[in-house]
């Protein structure tokens, strides 16, 4: 198979998303359909609720799986007066009192034929029978490849040229951040800042012919998993979930290291430890449990008491000493960036701009 078989680069999620940016606010780029390619899970249907909000428009979101080809065309009636047939276009189909908006049509590759003409009709001319989009919304659409191993329809030259299109795939860097906004397991994080390969494994998924394997969305789950056993879901029914998730060899994989995480720094002992020797000795020793310390400071950083501490226990990383050698310049610059994305998040930037440890570490970066 061609490695790149749509002829396309690939983006990551915030690329594809301030491209899109981009197009609702030109009239004109606004006016050609956008398709949005990727594997299962990799977030293209979140990359569209963000472009609506960040607008404020409405979002009429289709998942095209899940109706029949009339409702898109919608209901057909005798009128006795013209002494013919016409169409009454469904209610969720925009009207003239909403002049701009998001109309998504996802899962549009693996829609059924019939009702692809229909979707097709709103991207090519948008209309369909007698129904006329407004001219202030963008359609953006979203699907599969068959090379992505999901269910398609092959999509002919003909519409592919009457569409802008991206592929996007998961990036680590960007889906960490997400994971830290929306307060994922500090353990999948970490797990996954040491295997950033174990994001998205279809390849390897397609490969070994499995129907199960690991995706950002199968992640989130994982974190779901995780953050209910903190409330007494038993480690054996979780690791069940985990492997009806992700699959056996991949929950294998990361209950493995999980283990060797969470035998780790215990983050509250760190924080509620004097600093100096007292702090030392609670430091981790492994790669892997200074990823967990890196994401586990951050999630208990709730105040800006916490917080300054946090960036007192990142100032101490370059003093530890090991069996081993260790990235500690590279593991203290991850945990004062997440610090910082967390100070911003909670509005607690002057909490860390102010705090003793962050002015000697941006001193010594100076």
């Amino acid at each position: 198979m061609h490695s790149n078989p749509m002829n396309v680069p690939p983006v990551s999620v915030a690329d594809a998303l301030a491209a899109l940016q981009a197009q609702f606010a030109s009239p004109r780029l606004r006016h050609r359909a956008t398709m949005l390619w990727g594997t299962r899970g990799v977030g293209k249907s979140s990359i569209v609720r963000q472009l609506a909000a960040r607008f404020g428009v409405p979002l009429v979101d289709l998942r095209l799986t899940t109706i029949e080809p009339v409702d898109i065309r919608g209901a057909i009636y005798a009128d006795e007066r013209l002494e013919r047939t016409v169409w009454f276009p469904p209610e969720f189909l925009p009207g003239p009192d909403q002049p701009e908006g998001i109309l998504f049509l996802d899962e549009l590759t693996a829609a059924d034929p019939r009702l692809q003409i229909s979707a097709y009709s709103l991207i090519l001319d948008r209309r369909v029978g007698r129904y006329e989009l407004p001219p202030g919304w963008m359609v953006v659409a979203a699907g599969n490849a068959a090379f992505h191993g999901a269910v398609s329809h092959d999509m002919g030259t003909a519409l592919a040229d009457r569409l802008f299109h991206f592929h996007v795939v998961a990036g680590i860097d960007a889906f960490l951040a997400h994971a830290l906004a929306q307060g994922f397991a500090p353990e999948v994080m970490a797990f996954l800042k040491v295997r950033p390969d174990k994001l998205d494994d279809t390849e390897a998924q397609l490969a070994a012919d499995h129907l199960i394997g690991a995706s950002p969305r199968g992640w989130e789950d994982v974190s779901r998993v995780l953050l209910d056993v903190r409330e007494g879901l038993p480690e054996a029914v979780a690791r069940r979930f985990v492997q009806g998730r992700i699959g056996a060899a991949n929950a294998a994989e990361f209950f493995g290291v999980l283990k060797e995480l969470r035998s780790g720094a215990d983050v509250l002992a760190l924080l509620a430890a004097e600093p100096g020797a007292a702090t030392l000795k609670l430091l981790p020793a492994s790669l892997d449990g200074l990823y967990a310390l890196a994401y586990g400071l951050v999630a208990a950083c709730t105040d800006a008491e916490r917080l300054a501490r946090a960036m007192a226990i990142a100032a101490q990383l370059p003093e530890l000493r090991g069996p081993v050698p260790l990235p500690l310049a590279e593991v203290q610059t991850l945990v004062v960036e997440l610090l910082a994305q967390r100070a911003l998040q909670q509005g607690l930037e002057q909490a860390l701009l102010q705090s003793p440890a962050y002015q000697r570490y941006a001193a010594g970066r100076g």
